[in-house]
């Protein structure tokens, strides 16, 4: 059963790990990789990645990613978003806080801040374009 405009927007918004992925554009099947993001529902999708990295390299080549978050426990349920990069910059503070808080219990946010490295870090923006969503219901 597809969710609501707004169940899917709220689901989008918990702190899920988002399995992203980008065209290649060299014959092979899209990469695809985990990550933490952020997203306020009806807002864009921003997450943040080395600027060298394979991943931020083919994301600025292709234009656009997308992005898959599940729940496998009952009841099994996803969303996935897809959408252009309306931004790409040097990661500031107030973004690596902001992702890195919704993962990390509290105590842990200004350790794993303080050792991260901002200069070599960059941050994504995209607008969700096109969604897939469903919610399969309690199992059993």
């Amino acid at each position: 059963m597809p969710l609501s405009v707004a169940e899917r927007e709220a689901f989008l918004a918990e702190p899920h790990i988002a399995s992203l992925a980008v065209e290649t554009g060299d014959g092979r099947a899209p990469l695809i990789v985990p990550v933490w993001y952020d997203y306020v529902p009806g807002g864009e999708v921003r997450f943040l990645t080395d600027g060298d990295s394979r991943k931020a390299k083919l994301i600025a080549k292709a234009t656009r990613f997308s992005m898959l978050v599940q729940r496998v426990s009952p009841t099994y349920r996803y969303v996935s978003v897809e959408g252009p990069v309306v931004h790409s910059g040097p990661t500031t503070l107030e973004d690596l806080t902001r992702i890195s808080s919704r993962y990390l219990p509290p105590d842990a946010v200004e350790g794993y801040v303080q050792g991260s490295d901002l200069h070599v870090l960059m941050t994504f923006r995209m607008r969700p374009e096109h969604w897939l969503s469903a919610d399969l219901g309690a199992l059993g």
